[in-house]
């Protein structure tokens, strides 16, 4: 069995969850690494859609371990409503099978009111576009090493203890910064302990449960989330999440050696969408766009905000190539281009005066680009019944073949619409 990283390539939203669920197939672990309910994994299987936010995709398959890594922020009450939700639809979600790190940290109800509270105060202009959800205080938290971990819901005279500590700070900001009220200790803490005492029977050695099912032969399945875009190293800063959403990441947020890492898969949307704010130069405002937004459905599955549409961007997959290491490509939502008689590629950019193949590394440099496009013809067949390489129409073949050229990586599964079926390997 291999160990696979299953990443995405551009601004997240790339269809991770359907090809998570399809290789878990051959998998018997599968481990979310980063990123918290700032994410949202559609998966359609026998007609049925289930959004997940935090549990692992893979948890549609009855039998196999699904794990939640060190590299997480856990809203517990996030989780606790999807565990509730997937129970009652008779999916599998006792504790052993569904595991938390004791190493995660939590997201608590004062993060979430920073995060709004500092979004709300800016300037349109100056807006990141986050979700809310309280999940770059959280990572701020652990950073300062004061962030409460799910180990801590196993004694709560230290979570109680570590919600008066982390209140001095977040009452100054918010009284004197934010004109709110204080949050009172005793509050937190009763709304908290409930939801930590239940979700203490999910809490143990993620690190462990890993290392245990490599040395027997068992295939684990890396989940990541956003998109290799947003990293905060890596990404179009400040317009990124909060976490390493690269494949690298994936060792240091679950806790196991990254020689053990086979394969990464990288998943790449036939053409690129951006949820919120920040520079994209590919973005169509015209018919074209139009077509891409309501043919894709192109609605956040975690905000419900529509989805900015626009051509294929083979600039920014050439970086994400190069930072991730892709041993092969899912191509999804190849189906969304049918209809259109000419369909367009980004193979280069201009920046200040001169074509350049990477994006720029300066704080909005992808701004101040304009696209070098390169011109294909589109094809009107409907191919969400292709299932074969052949059952595809010759300008989509073609256009698959660019997209492989130009990357240097092979395109090993298509997506030709949102059901478990509606694929293609190669």
């Amino acid at each position: 069995m291999s160990n696979v990283v299953v990443m995405g390539a551009q601004w997240g939203d790339e269809g991770k969850g359907k090809i998570v669920d399809l290789l878990t197939e051959d998998a018997d672990v599968i481990v979310r690494f980063q990123g918290g309910n700032n994410a949202g994994h559609t998966l359609v299987v026998d007609g049925e859609q289930h959004i997940l936010h935090l549990i692992p995709s893979g948890i549609l398959h009855q039998e196999k371990a699904c794990l939640i890594g060190n590299g997480v922020v856990l809203d517990p009450v996030v989780f606790l409503e999807e565990v509730d939700k997937l129970a009652a639809k008779g999916i599998n979600v006792a504790p052993g099978r569904l595991l938390v790190s004791k190493k995660t940290q939590v997201i608590m109800p004062y993060h979430k009111l920073l995060d709004g509270a500092r979004e709300t105060q800016k300037s349109d202009e100056h807006k990141i576009g986050t979700t809310g959800r309280g999940i770059g205080p959280c990572y701020e938290d652990k950073m300062a090493r004061i962030g409460i971990r799910a180990s801590d819901f196993a004694d709560m005279k230290l979570f109680k203890a570590k919600i008066e500590r982390a209140l001095v700070e977040k009452n100054a900001l918010f009284t004197a910064l934010y004109g709110m009220e204080p949050l009172k200790v005793e509050d937190v803490f009763n709304e908290m302990k409930p939801v930590a005492e239940r979700m203490q029977a999910y809490v143990g050695d993620v690190a462990g449960r890993i290392g245990e099912a490599m040395d027997a032969g068992k295939g684990v399945l890396f989940e990541g989330a956003q998109g290799t875009h947003l990293d905060i190293d890596h990404g179009t800063y400040p317009f990124v999440t909060s976490s390493n959403t690269v494949s690298g990441n994936a060792a240091a947020g679950s806790g196991c050696a990254p020689n053990r890492l086979d394969r990464i898969q990288a998943v790449v949307k036939a053409y690129t969408t951006r949820v919120g704010a920040g520079p994209f130069p590919t973005e169509l405002d015209d018919a074209d766009g139009t077509h891409l937004q309501q043919t894709g459905a192109e609605f956040g599955a975690t905000t419900g905000r529509t989805r900015r549409c626009g051509w294929l961007d083979l600039v920014v997959l050439r970086e994400s190539v190069r930072l991730n290491g892709p041993t092969g490509i899912a191509m999804t939502k190849l189906d969304v281009l049918g209809g259109l008689q000419t369909i367009k590629l980004c193979t280069a950019y201009t920046y200040k005066g001169e074509q350049i193949l990477y994006p720029p590394q300066e704080e909005n440099g992808l701004a101040d680009v304009t696209p070098v496009y390169e011109e294909l013809p589109g094809w009107t067949e409907d191919i969400s019944s292709a299932r074969t390489w052949d059952d595809l129409p010759e300008n989509a073949q073609n256009y698959v073949r660019r997209v492989e050229e130009v990357l240097g990586t092979p395109v090993s599964i298509i997506s030709v619409g949102p059901g478990r079926e509606q694929t293609i390997c190669r």
